[in-house]
């Protein structure tokens, strides 16, 4: 019942790279959960993931927000349509073979992983992207610098779409999918894109978690034990991430991504192996 509270640093850490890279952190939270109790029920493993990734997007939008890197207007609208693909993807599990999916997946992730990595793209100064007809709006951040792009929002919600579908039969957040369709396809800077992403991912975990308490999978004892001190952890390492991402250029967040881009195949591929 105890709080682990050297549980507090490896929160500290996984909040500032999952909030740097525009990602909640449940692809590490999951395999970190269960090797820390095998014997741990999947729906409690899942419902603390959940509920820690939300206060860490929750944090990181905070602390993006003041920076003015969010763009409000897509990240709403793509909430909308994340959220039923979740739960068709939740709903669709059972209607494959898990471990054929997981072996194929594994193997995009990791070739976009290696893709990402040796070109990377990225923008540097007054950043322009153009992806089509749509919208064009312009984000002035708080350092002064503005952003200029444009993006059509059906082939956002599509891909919104697409993107909560695979999330949820995967068990994540869905940001580390999310980044690179949002700065790849539709051509966001990638300042706003992984700032974008901690909100629509934040909105997601907050619907995800509230399911979870309803369905009372969140027990007292592993929330207070675990969850607590990652929680505490993740809040103040995600304010440390968005302010060190001002610091870091594009192409360079983009290579963060590819490497946890790389960890959630290889996980899937070793997965069917072993």
């Amino acid at each position: 019942m105890f709080p682990q509270i050297w549980l507090v640093a490896p929160g500290l850490l996984l909040g500032m790279y999952a909030t740097l890279i525009g990602a909640g952190g449940g692809f590490v939270l999951v395999p970190m959960l269960l090797l820390l109790d095998p014997e741990a029920d999947p729906d409690t493993v899942a419902s603390i993931s959940l509920a820690v990734v939300f206060v860490n997007a929750l944090s990181g939008s905070i602390a993006y927000g003041r920076l003015g890197r969010i763009d409000f207007r897509a990240g709403k609208l793509f909430s909308l349509v994340v959220i039923p693909g979740a739960i068709l993807g939740a709903l669709a599990t059972g209607l494959f073979s898990r471990g054929i999916f997981d072996i194929v997946f594994g193997a995009v992730l990791l070739f976009s992983s290696g893709f990402l990595f040796l070109a990377p793209g990225g923008e540097r100064g007054v950043q322009v992207g153009d992806s089509g007809k749509g919208v064009s709006p312009t984000v002035v951040a708080s350092d002064g610098q503005s952003y200029t792009y444009s993006y059509s929002p059906k082939a956002g919600c599509a891909l919104g779409f697409v993107e909560g579908f695979f999330s949820s039969m995967l068990g994540i957040g869905g940001g580390i999918i999310q980044v690179p369709l949002l700065v790849r396809v539709l051509k966001f800077p990638t300042h706003i894109a992984t700032a974008t992403s901690q909100f629509i991912v934040a909105v997601m975990a907050f619907w995800a978690t509230l399911v979870h308490v309803v369905r009372g999978d969140l027990g007292a004892a592993e929330t207070l034990s675990q969850g607590l001190p990652l929680a505490l952890g993740v809040a103040v390492g995600a304010q440390l991430g968005a302010y060190l991402s001002g610091r870091v250029r594009g192409p360079t967040l983009i290579r963060f991504l590819s490497l946890g881009l790389g960890f959630v195949g290889l996980r899937l591929l070793l997965g069917q192996v072993l």
